[in-house]
C-alpha cells in the first residue's frame, strides 16, 4: 500500500494536535511523515513499549557478553589441554626415537667392532682405533649414567672405513649435578632434567646449585657480538684467532661477523656461517658453547635465536648495564679456559611460552605462533590516551581487573584477556620486541617453556646475581654513618 501523499495546508487547517499528520490507507500513521515531525517523534519515544524495548536490548546484548565469555573460556581451556596433550605426545615420540637411536648404535658398533677387527690383521693404523675407544667410552658413559648428553651427527656420502672418522661429527656430550650447600643431590635431577637427544630440557624450576660436566671436549663454538661496537669487533676478531689457534674449535658467528672478519683479513675464511633460517633451526645439533660479547639485550638475542634446545651461554660483559652477564672481557682467556674444561657452574634461566588468542578465531587451534621471552611479557596502552583495562587469570581462574599504564608479566601462570567493553585496543611486547596489538576479546596465554636457557655461572647462581645486583645499582656504597656523638646510657 502506499502511504497518502502530505497536503501541508491540512495541519494548518485542523487545530487538533493528534491529527496533526496524515494517516495512511490502513488507519496507522504515515511513517515518512513521523520522520518529519519533531513532535510526534518526541512523543513516539516517550512511549513505554519503545523504552521497555531498549531495556531488553541492552540486557540481551549484556546476556551475549557473558556467554561469549563464557565460551572464550572454555575455548583456551582446550587450547590449554591441547598444548598438554602436545607435550606428552612429544615425549612419548622423544623417547621411542632415543630407543630407535640405541639400537640402531648398538648395531653400528657391532659392525665397526667386525670392520675393526679386519683392518686390524691387514694394517694397524692409529685413527680407527683412537675412534673406537671413544666411541666405546662414550657408549659406555651413556648405559652407566643414563642422563649423559651427546649426539651423533652424520654427513651424507659413502659409509668406506678410510671416510669414517671424517664422517662422524660429535656433539659434545656433559651431565649435570644438583648440590646444595655442599651436598649432591643426584635423585632431584632426573625429577627437573632430561636429556632428550643431548638437549637440557625441564619440567619444574629448581632453586638448587647445577654444575656441568663435559663427558667429552667441545667442538664448536657460536660468537654472538653486540652490533656498531668498534671495541666489540677487536675484541672478537682475537677471541676467534684465539679459539683456533689454541683451542682448534670449530667457530660458528652471524653472517654480519663473518663479512666483518672478511673485511679485515682473509685469514677469517674458516670461520661458519649460516644461509638462511632453516640453518639457524639447526644451530643447537652443531654448537655446544654460545659466546656472547655485549650485554643483556646480547643475551637475549642469543636466547631468541633458539626456539628450542639452547646451548650453554658463556655472557662477556661488554654492555652498558648488565644482570646476566657475570664474565669480564679482560680475562677472556682464563675465563673460556675454565669454562672448556669443566666443570662449570649454571643458572638455567626458565623461559615464557606465550601464545595470542584472538577473539575473531573460529576454534581454539587458530592461535598465532608461540612466543619465548626470557625477561617479561610488557602490555601497555599504545598511543591511546585511554588507561589499559585487563582482565587476569590465574589457572583459569579469575584473579582481579587491572586500569592504569600497562603491566608486565615474569611468572609462567598469568592469563590477561582485554575486555569487550575495553575503551581501547593494547599492545604486547616480549622481551620489547615482536609487537602486537591485542583488540577487545583477544587473550595472552603464558605458560613455561620447557627448554631454559642455561648460563655459565662465575662462582654459582646466587653469588653472580647479588654481585650484579651490588654493581649494577650502587648497593652497599654509602657511606657509613659515623659512630661518633651521643650514645643511648
Amino acid at each position: 500500500m502506499s502511504p497518502s501523499k502530505l497536503n501541508p495546508t491540512d495541519s494548518c487547517e485542523h487545530g487538533d494536535e493528534s491529527s496533526s499528520y496524515p494517516q495512511s490507507d490502513n488507519g496507522f500513521p504515515d511513517s515518512v511523515s513521523l520522520i518529519h515531525s519533531e513532535k510526534a517523534v518526541q512523543e513516539l519515544l516517550q512511549q513505554t513499549p519503545i523504552q521497555g524495548t531498549d531495556d531488553h536490548l541492552i540486557e540481551f546484548s549484556e546476556a551475549l557478553r557473558t556467554v561469549a565469555k563464557a565460551l572464550r573460556r572454555a575455548a583456551e581451556g582446550k587450547v590449554a589441554a591441547q598444548a598438554e596433550a602436545a607435550e606428552w605426545k612429544r615425549r612419548f615420540e622423544l623417547e621411542s626415537a632415543r630407543n630407535l637411536q640405541l639400537e640402531h648404535r648398538e648395531r653400528i658398533q657391532g659392525e665397526c667392532d667386525r670392520d675393526f677387527n679386519d683392518k686390524k690383521i691387514e694394517n694397524s693404523a692409529n685413527k680407527p682405533v683412537m675412534w673406537n675407544q671413544t666411541h666405546e667410552r662414550s657408549e659406555d658413559c651413556c648405559m652407566e649414567h643414563g642422563i649423559c648428553s651427546h649426539e651423533v651427527l652424520r654427513d651424507g656420502g659413502t659409509d668406506s672405513d678410510s671416510n669414517m672418522v671424517n664422517k662422524m661429527m660429535r656433539k659434545a656430550s656433559f651431565k649435570l649435578s644438583w648440590w646444595c650447600k655442599g651436598e649432591n643431590d643426584d635423585q632431584h635431577k632426573h625429577d627437573i632434567v632430561s636429556f632428550e637427544r643431548g638437549n637440557i630440557t625441564t619440567a619444574e624450576r629448581s632453586s638448587k646449585q647445577i654444575s656441568l660436566k663435559w663427558e667429552s671436549c667441545p667442538q664448536t663454538v657460536l660468537i654472538l657480538t653486540k652490533p656498531n661496537s668498534t671495541s666489540v669487533r677487536i675484541l672478537c676478531a682475537e677471541m676467534v684467532r684465539w679459539l683456533k689457534e689454541h683451542k682448534r674449535l670449530n667457530i660458528f658467528v652471524e653472517p654480519r661477523v663473518r663479512g666483518e672478519l672478511l673485511a679485515e683479513s682473509s685469514y677469517f675464511s674458516f670461520v661458519q656461517t649460516w644461509d638462511d633460517d632453516r640453518e639457524i633451526l639447526r644451530l643447537h645439533m652443531k654448537v655446544d658453547l654460545v659466546v656472547t660479547l655485549g650485554g643483556d639485550g646480547t643475551v637475549l638475542w642469543a636466547a631468541s635465536m633458539f626456539k628450542g634446545p639452547v646451548p650453554p651461554i658463556v655472557p662477556f660483559s661488554l654492555g652498558s648495564l648488565g644482570f646476566m652477564t657475570p664474565f669480564y672481557s679482560e680475562h677472556y682467556r682464563d675465563c673460556l679456559d675454565s669454562v672448556l674444561r669443566g666443570p662449570i657452574s649454571i643458572t638455567l634461566r626458565h623461559r615464557l611460552q606465550c601464545h595470542v588468542v584472538r577473539d575473531s578465531a573460529r576454534n581454539e587451534y587458530e592461535t598465532e605462533e608461540p612466543f619465548l621471552v626470557l625477561n617479561e611479557v610488557t602490555i601497555d596502552h599504545g598511543i591511546s590516551s585511554f588507561l589499559t583495562n585487563l582482565e587476569c587469570y590465574c589457572d583459569n581462574s579469575f584473579v582481579t581487573c587491572v586500569q592504569g599504564d600497562g603491566l608486565i608479566l615474569s611468572t609462567t601462570s598469568v592469563q590477561v584477556q582485554v575486555p569487550y567493553n575495553s575503551r581501547s585496543p593494547a599492545w604486547v611486547s616480549f622481551d620489547g620486541k615482536d609487537r602486537k596489538q591485542l583488540a577487545a576479546g583477544d587473550a595472552l596465554v603464558c605458560s613455561m617453556a620447557p627448554w631454559p636457557v642455561p648460563t655459565a655461572c662465575q662462582v654459582d647462581s646466587t653469588n653472580d646475581f647479588l654481585r650484579s645486583i651490588h654493581e649494577g645499582l650502587h648497593w652497599n656504597l654509602r657511606k657509613i654513618q659515623s659512630f661518633d656523638g651521643p650514645r643511648e646510657q
